[in-house]
């Protein structure tokens, strides 16, 4: 009898499995993690929503995530070069480092836009092309299906579940692109603070008009700001902006070119998954609406 019940007590802690301890170093991975993994993973975020993730550095909280992490989720194209690697490092982790099977860099898993010059005086430059990949809804449909594929080869009894809920992400998704082309049909164009909204802008075939800033990372000018609105005085748009970026360049624009300014999150909250993504995504969309 006691071996019996020896017996039983091991199946049903073998039949417990622990969660897959996954670290995502923004919100948006954070989503497609929650979105593909379900209940069978855990998910911290290293970056919150309200913060520039190229303007971080490596913290002692960081470290101690990365160090009990069984996968990390990276935008990539280097937009965590300036804090990942050193985090990396000091966590000691070989299964989560570059190359191994809990490494997963989004960026990689689709097509890039934006490929520039390694000239840093050209600004804060992505010579791998833009990092932020989150921000087309269809490249996050492909993420999510290369996301479910490491997850099963990390946990393969549940393989299954993690190509399921991949597919109800791609479903998801689907079903709101026709209703978000619709409304963005014959655009004018929008001028964006930074090229952080390109991908999304791309997908819905709305015109990227110019930035605020004169390159990448660097402050908008009084200059640059003239002659934006000299380049586009009489005509219709809208000016973009996110929570993080200063409002006062953008505000100008919109004054001097009356073009509604709007500001958008470029994160989803924290605790984001499949509802938070589209959200986002649908914040977009609607202040891109507001153009005349």
């Amino acid at each position: 009898m006691k071996r019996i019940l020896l017996t039983l007590i091991l199946l049903l802690a073998s039949s417990g499995a622990a969660a897959l301890e996954v670290v995502a170093t923004t919100s948006s991975m954070g989503a497609v993690a929650r979105a593909v993994g379900g209940d069978t993973v855990n998910v911290e975020v290293l970056t919150p929503p309200d913060r520039d993730a190229h303007a971080l550095e490596a913290r002692p909280t960081m470290v101690r995530a990365l160090r009990d992490a069984h996968l990390l989720v990276a935008e990539g194209a280097d937009l965590e070069v300036g804090w990942l690697p050193a985090a990396l490092r000091r966590a000691g982790n070989a299964d989560i480092q570059s190359g191994a099977d809990g490494y997963f860099e989004a960026a990689a898993q689709v097509e890039l836009i934006g490929q520039e010059s390694a000239d840093r005086s050209e600004g804060h430059v992505h010579p791998a092309g833009n990092p932020h990949v989150h921000m087309d809804p269809v490249r996050m449909q492909r993420i999510a299906g290369a996301l479910a594929d490491r997850m099963a080869r990390l946990d393969p009894a549940n393989s299954d579940a993690y190509w399921e809920r991949a597919s109800a992400f791609r479903d998801a998704v689907d079903e709101r692109l026709d209703d978000w082309r619709e409304r963005l049909a014959d655009h004018p164009g929008a001028i964006l603070y930074h090229k952080d909204g390109n991908y999304l802008l791309e997908r819905f075939e709305v015109p990227v008009r110019g930035y605020a800033e004169p390159k990448p990372g660097i402050p908008p000018t009084a200059r640059h700001i003239r002659d934006l609105v000299r380049k586009f005085e009489g005509e219709d748009g809208v000016v973009i902006h996110t929570r993080f970026q200063d409002g006062s360049a953008p505000g100008t624009l919109g004054d001097r070119l009356d073009w509604p300014v709007a500001e958008v999150p470029l994160e989803p909250p924290v605790d984001a998954a499949t509802e938070g993504y589209l959200d986002l995504v649908e914040a977009w969309v609607a202040a891109l609406e507001r153009a005349r």
